[in-house]
Order: structure tokens, then C-alpha cells, then sequence
């Protein structure tokens, strides 16, 4: 089969290597999934890197989230067990935490739509406590992890504002639905954040980027606010305030999605019921901007690292000639 090996550590259009390789084998409790397409992470250019929270050994396929077919013709989404990851024909996933792919969404709306919004549900529901009427700002509204959050929250009842880089990507966060936008190249986020809500600020904030959102965040979060700590898509991780925190009486939330899979592994698949009773009513759908074959899936994460997508990137089977579907 063929498939993506990164053999040792750096951006991912320098590392990436498609070969031909051994269909892997899945080991006790595991099933091999024929895959149907992989929806590119940010998490996906960090292993590349070397900067994940999980390093697996080199050489390792990468590609964290996948629609799937299993031996038996179920059609599942699934986080692929590294080292045999989802950019190739073939990956493997453990039996116990495959999901069903709602039937409302084709292979690439499915693929993306477990991790991104998994973890806004748990972020705004379970974390931040969002409640309908409130307001939630949203940064970096118009890529994968963002447009999952906007989507969600107008589901939940919310007032969204979503914070973009560009023109074009403030055009995305609108179709998306966002009752406000904020462009950060050209306007002043607290301060257009504070005029849209008279003042007062977000209830909460959805911050998957770090480094100078955040410090925008605590700026315009309102009182009693929560803070929500997604990511650090920026490289920067900062350093909270807590004395302002104190004295302006918000709380600062953090939330790590993977923890749920081991901690509360029922509560996964409760959220999976909601995301696809949402997909089903059209609440939901993945944003997926890109369509690319096999061959060109070292150029897509390379692009999602360097910021230059809205959206999704998915990579799907066949080895085409590289260039966007």
C-alpha cells in the first residue's frame, strides 16, 4: 500500500515521504481500517515536528482522524493508532472507540467532524457551561477548530463573534454564521469586542490559538466570563494574569479533549450521539474547503501549519497528481 512516512523530525512538506510499505498489521484489540479519508490536524504538522504531546517512534504515518471502512463493511470514524496513521490506503484504530459515521455527512464531512467537534461540544458544554443568550467569542473562527466552535455555539443559542485574519476568512465566518466579525489584521479585537456587546464582553471565549489572543481574550472577557484554553496554534503559550483574573472575576478553563477517551470514555460516545443528531438537522456540517488526493497530503498539512486554509483539509484515496479536488 501506499503511505506517508515521516522518517525524521521538521515542517511536514520536508519531511513527508510517500513509499510504498506493508499493509500494517493490527495488533490484540485493534482492526484495520481501510480508509475512506483523513482530515488534516493541526496536530498532524506538530508530530511532524517533533512537538507533539505524543512522540511515536520514526519512522511513523501520520494523519489523526479518519473516515473508514472496516473488514465487515461497517463505515466508521476513527483516531488512528500511530504509528500507522490515516494519510495511506490502510490504517489501524482500537475496536473499542471506532464510531459510526452519521449517514447525513459524506466521507470528508465525516472525517472531520470527530475531533474539532468533539472538542468544541466538551469545550462550550462541559467546560465553559455556555448557556443560550450569552455571547461567545470565537478566534480563529474561520479554520477547522474554529468554524466547529461557531457552529456549535449558534446550535446552543448563542451570540457569536468570530475573530479572523483576512478578508477572505472574515467572508467564511460570516457564511458560517457569526452575528459579528472581527478582522485582527485590520481592527482592534478588544475594542470591536467590547463595542459589539456595549461593553460588557464575551461570556466566553474560545481560544485555540494562544500567544496575543489570549491576552486579547482577558481583555474583553466579560464579568463572571470563562476563558476557554483550546490550543496554542499561535507557538506561544502564555502566561495568565492571575491577578486580573482575580480582580475582574473570570475564570480561565482548560481543556484537553483526549483525556475524555480514558477518563470518561461514555462521555465520548454521548457526544458523538449529539454531534450526529445535529449533523442530521443540519446544525452541523464540516467545513470542508479542501479536497486533495493521496499524493498531495504533505503540501495540505504543510498549509494548515502555516495558517493559509479555512476550513478543512481532507486527504482522500487515490494518488491523483497532488493539486487540490
Amino acid at each position: 500500500m501506499h503511505a506517508w512516512h515521516v522518517p525524521r523530525n521538521g515542517e511536514p512538506g520536508e519531511v513527508m515521504r510517500l513509499e510504498e510499505v506493508e499493509t500494517p498489521v493490527p495488533g490484540d484489540g485493534q482492526v484495520l481500517i481501510r480508509v475512506r479519508a483523513a482530515n488534516v490536524n493541526f496536530p498532524d504538522a506538530l508530530l511532524c515536528r517533533g512537538q507533539y504531546q505524543i512522540t511515536p517512534p520514526l519512522p511513523f504515518t501520520p494523519g489523526v482522524e479518519v473516515c473508514g471502512e472496516t473488514a465487515d463493511g461497517r463505515r466508521v470514524i476513527a483516531n488512528p493508532v500511530l504509528p500507522y496513521g490515516g494519510f495511506a490506503e490502510y490504517a489501524v484504530a482500537d475496536a473499542a472507540a471506532l464510531l459510526p459515521a452519521p449517514d447525513a455527512l459524506d466521507d470528508a464531512e465525516a472525517a472531520a467532524l470527530h475531533i474539532g467537534y468533539q472538542t468544541g461540544w466538551f469545550g462550550l458544554h462541559r467546560r465553559a457551561r455556555l448557556q443560550a443568550g450569552e455571547t461567545l467569542l470565537v478566534h480563529a473562527a474561520a479554520g477547522g477548530v474554529g468554524s466547529a466552535a461557531v457552529q456549535l455555539g449558534k446550535a446552543a443559542g448563542a451570540r457569536v463573534i468570530g475573530v479572523v485574519g483576512g478578508a477572505e476568512k472574515a467572508a467564511v465566518a460570516r457564511e458560517l454564521g457569526c452575528d459579528a466579525v472581527v478582522d485582527r489584521r485590520a481592527d482592534d479585537v478588544v475594542a470591536a469586542v467590547k463595542d459589539a456587546t456595549g461593553g460588557r464582553g464575551a461570556d466566553v471565549v474560545y481560544d485555540p490559538v494562544g500567544g496575543a489572543a489570549y491576552t486579547q481574550s482577558a481583555k474583553c472577557v466579560a464579568f463572571e466570563g470563562r476563558l476557554l484554553v483550546v490550543g496554542f496554534a499561535s507557538g506561544t503559550i502564555p502566561a495568565p494574569a492571575l491577578n486580573h483574573a482575580l480582580v475582574k472575576n473570570y475564570s480561565i478553563v482548560g481543556l484537553h479533549w483526549g483525556l475524555y477517551a480514558t477518563k470518561d470514555p461514555r462521555a465520548v460516545l454521548d457526544c458523538h450521539e449529539q454531534l450526529t443528531a445535529l449533523a442530521a438537522t443540519g446544525a452541523v456540517k464540516p467545513l470542508v474547503s479542501e479536497r486533495v488526493p493521496l499524493a498531495g497530503a504533505a503540501a495540505a498539512v504543510q498549509r494548515v501549519a502555516d495558517g493559509a486554509t479555512t476550513g478543512r483539509v481532507v486527504v482522500l484515496p487515490g494518488l491523483g497528481d497532488g493539486a487540490a479536488a
